[in-house]
């Protein structure tokens, strides 16, 4: 049985008049290809009330948070700055919730950009809601090249898991405008830009979160270490059904 890996989905927010696309849920194609390709079986999770996450638990054994819309910054005691971008409340509840059941039930999770926050934040993190408030950066990190070219380096930490993925340098694409400021607990950052922001981080005492500021689905076909941290999801799954 491939390990069943859930991407809990956006929600198309745009103008239609096509009455079922109006908040439709849905989950990025490259993303649901790569779990494919890595073994696993995607498994698409609407929104929903969060008291009713107990009844996905036992329907997945790993999971991803994709990327999306800024984190609403309540969830981390600020008020909007003018620069902060699109966000979409009834997705953030239910993320922030889930990831703390998923790590409760000790499930593997994968963060990709947003996903990467949106861990942080459940975690008691946060997040610079544009990087114009962080001093530090100093590089583009939202690409004017297409999305699955490289446009700059990241920086890993030799004793981290990603590390043995991805190796000590590699060439990441970029696409945010947002930055984890305060780390969560029981997390570390395993790698940065050039000019200090972070772009991984992992649990500290075991193997349960990698997530990165990049996004390694539009990468996954042409660079063997984007796909790698794929293949480590599905490890990392299969291990912890069998706990």
């Amino acid at each position: 049985m491939r390990p069943r890996i859930a991407i809990p989905a956006d929600t198309l927010t745009e103008a239609t008049n096509i009455i079922n696309e109006r908040n439709a849920a849905y989950a990025p194609r490259p993303l649901i290809e790569a779990i494919v390709k890595s073994g696993g079986l995607p498994v698409i999770f609407p929104s929903v009330d969060p008291e009713l996450i107990p009844n996905y638990l036992d329907l997945f054994d790993g999971i991803i948070f994709a990327g999306g819309s800024d984190v609403d910054p309540t969830f981390y005691g600020e008020e909007p700055h003018q620069e902060l971008g699109s966000t979409y409340f009834k997705r953030d509840l239910f993320e922030v919730a889930l990831v703390k059941a998923a790590l409760e039930a000790n499930k593997a999770l994968m963060g990709i950009c947003r996903g990467m926050q949106v861990i942080n934040v459940a975690l008691g993190g946060t997040v610079f809601q544009d990087l114009s408030e962080d001093p530090r950066q100093t590089l583009k990190h939202s690409q004017n090249a297409p999305g699955n070219f490289p446009s700059h380096h990241v920086n890993v930490k030799q004793d981290s898991r990603i590390f043995n993925l991805v190796g000590s340098r590699p060439y990441v694409n970029s696409r945010h405008h947002q930055a984890l400021n305060q780390i969560g607990n029981d997390l570390r950052v395993t790698a940065r830009a050039d000019d200090q922001i972070p772009e991984a981080i992992e649990s500290i005492d075991n193997d349960r979160v990698l997530a990165v500021q990049w996004h390694p689905e539009n990468m996954f076909k042409h660079y063997d270490y984007s796909q790698a941290l794929f293949a480590d999801l599905i490890q990392r799954a299969q291990e912890s059904s069998r706990r």
